[in-house]
């Protein structure tokens, strides 16, 4: 599995000059329950939570941790040390069995940056299964015909989700103009219009902010309603989520979707127990589970380690990641959810893979131990 973060100078600016980017750890100012914030200071929307949420019950338990990285042997208090670890959440199922905070609280509500993109590809795939959208092989332009004549003409959906749209792109470049841009008020649709082609689609992998906000777009298009409100009715209150997420907005109407859910460490790793149960919660399949099967297997054959929205591990692990060491971890061979928030990991970030998994295998071998 690879992270893709933004170098240390695209952080600053990104995160010091974009509206609807508050650090981790810091809640955004309470909106009126009729209306979301919309000021250029300021721009979110709410999702309410489920009045059912799925029930997540205190078992904690003694987790002896280390790994090997790079031929050196590491602690897990190491880890979280180093990676300036704020949040971090550990699930057996439905049994917590690790909480850590610090300089924050079960109730902050952290930034998710990119971990975002995982669950605009669930909405999608919950919109592809209702059959508002025909199939992933269409052409963009089939559902948005305003980016006919941009480097997106043409692009198939399929190579949006799996990172392939050809058009010109560094992440590490692109994506904070662009953010800042969006966030002070100027309209993400015209930025998407405005893409270049580079390459030819379908021809290799390069990670694009842009194509994750034109999914969410073709989701808002084709439900005919603000992608936060389609996220709400369709997956954050069927998927037995417990609080309020605000979700990070242009000013102009239409959510980011590459970015900016702001949500408890505990509703996202309901999300991922979400995936782990095969899409399904509280009894009830939200996620269609052969979209949950599909998105979190190799997309192409020019990468083995990325799915539809979601990073890959080789022992059939996958996550969600986000910019500075954020993580959604899910271990299907050990049954585990481990959710990581920091303000900014600035070294460590590579271990997260050997970290992640040498916890999950201590809870499975814990677990046996507690059977017998």
């Amino acid at each position: 599995m690879r992270s893709r973060n933004l170098a240390a100078g695209a952080i600053v600016a990104t995160a010091t000059l974009t509206t609807g980017a508050l650090p981790a750890g810091a809640d955004p100012a309470p909106s009126p329950p009729q209306a979301p914030l919309k000021d250029n200071t300021r721009s979110f929307d709410l999702v309410k939570p489920s009045g059912h949420p799925v029930v997540l019950r205190n078992a904690p338990r003694k987790l002896s941790v280390t790994y090997t990285y790079e031929g050196k042997k590491h602690t897990l208090d190491d880890f979280l040390a180093r990676t300036n670890t704020q949040g971090f959440v550990v699930l057996d199922g439905q049994k917590v069995v690790m909480e850590k905070y610090n300089f924050a609280a079960r109730d902050t509500r952290f930034q998710s940056w990119s971990m975002a993109k995982s669950f605009t590809s669930a909405a999608f795939g919950i919109a592809l299964n209702e059959g508002l959208i025909h199939s992933i092989d269409d052409p963009v332009t089939r559902y948005l015909p305003e980016l006919r004549g941009s480097g997106y003409d043409g692009v198939s959906l399929r190579n949006l989700l799996r990172m392939s749209s050809g058009i010109a792109w560094t992440e590490t470049f692109s994506v904070p103009p662009v953010h800042v841009a969006a966030s002070l008020g100027y309209p993400l649709t015209k930025l998407a219009a405005q893409q270049k082609r580079g390459w030819k689609p379908g021809s290799k992998f390069e990670y694009t902010s842009m194509n994750s906000f034109v999914l969410s777009w073709v989701v808002s298009r084709v439900a005919k309603m603000p992608f936060h409100r389609f996220v709400q009715e369709k997956l954050w209150k069927p998927g037995g989520m417990e609080s309020t997420v605000y979700l990070g907005n242009d000013s102009n109407g239409d959510n980011m979707g590459y970015c900016c859910f702001y949500a408890t460490d505990r509703d996202f790793a309901r999300f991922g127990l979400l995936y782990l149960r095969g899409g399904k919660a509280n009894g009830h399949q939200v996620v269609p589970a052969s979209w949950v099967k599909q998105s979190t297997r190799p997309s192409a054959p020019f990468n083995q380690n990325y799915g539809f929205q979601w990073w890959l591990d080789s022992d059939g692990a996958f996550s969600a990641q986000g910019l500075a060491g954020q993580h959604i971890y899910v271990s299907p061979r050990y049954g585990v959810v481990i959710v990581k928030s920091t303000l900014a990991t600035v070294v460590g970030d590579e271990e997260s893979d050997a970290a992640f998994d040498a916890v999950a295998a201590e809870v499975a071998r814990t677990r046996r131990a507690a059977a017998h």
